[in-house]
């Protein structure tokens, strides 16, 4: 079976048996983050460590992913309720074609950076074989929290933790 397809029936397999269950934020204690350098759409690399200095959401999603899509929203609006903060979101698709990456996006307005791991190399590297999956970086550049399944990211307790982690020296 494709790393691909393994990643899409794991994708199902979470969705059924999560139904109903919201996934929430749980603290990291595995270690540095791995790199993360992919380019995005319009083929301007972004780097992790350009980021030190923000709180960076990395969210691994595909277009396929029903939790992906449906906490895609509140991603957007967590970027707007900390617009002119240190705080970034970076969108990591898996292994889709260019073209319906950006069917989607004329679908779904996003104004976040949607970057492009079609081997699915950093997928690997950060352990993301459920999705979405996402991960939250402190300013430092250290991994704080990881969130497997979908998230409501606008809620007011994500938004506190977010917020918190921004404050933070």
């Amino acid at each position: 079976m494709s790393e691909l397809l393994r990643i899409a029936a794991y994708c199902l397999l979470l969705s059924v048996a999560t139904a109903g269950v919201a996934a929430d934020l749980k603290p990291w204690t595995d270690g540095p983050p791995p790199t993360l350098e992919l380019k995005d759409l319009e083929g301007r690399l972004h780097r992790l460590t350009d980021y030190r200095g923000n709180v960076v959401v990395v969210n691994f999603w595909a277009t396929w992913c029903e939790p992906c899509r449906e906490e895609m929203p509140s991603m957007q609006r967590l970027k707007e309720k900390l617009a002119r903060r240190s705080f970034v979101v970076l969108a990591v698709n898996l292994g889709e074609p260019e073209s319906r990456i950006r069917k989607f996006l004329t679908q779904m307005r996003l104004g976040i950076p949607v970057l492009l791991d079609p081997e699915m190399q950093a997928a690997k590297a950060w352990n993301a074989r459920i999705l979405p999956a996402s991960f939250v970086v402190g300013r430092d550049g250290r991994i704080r929290y990881r969130v497997v399944g979908e998230l409501d990211w606008s809620s007011d307790r994500v938004v506190a933790t977010i917020t918190d982690l921004i404050a933070a020296k």
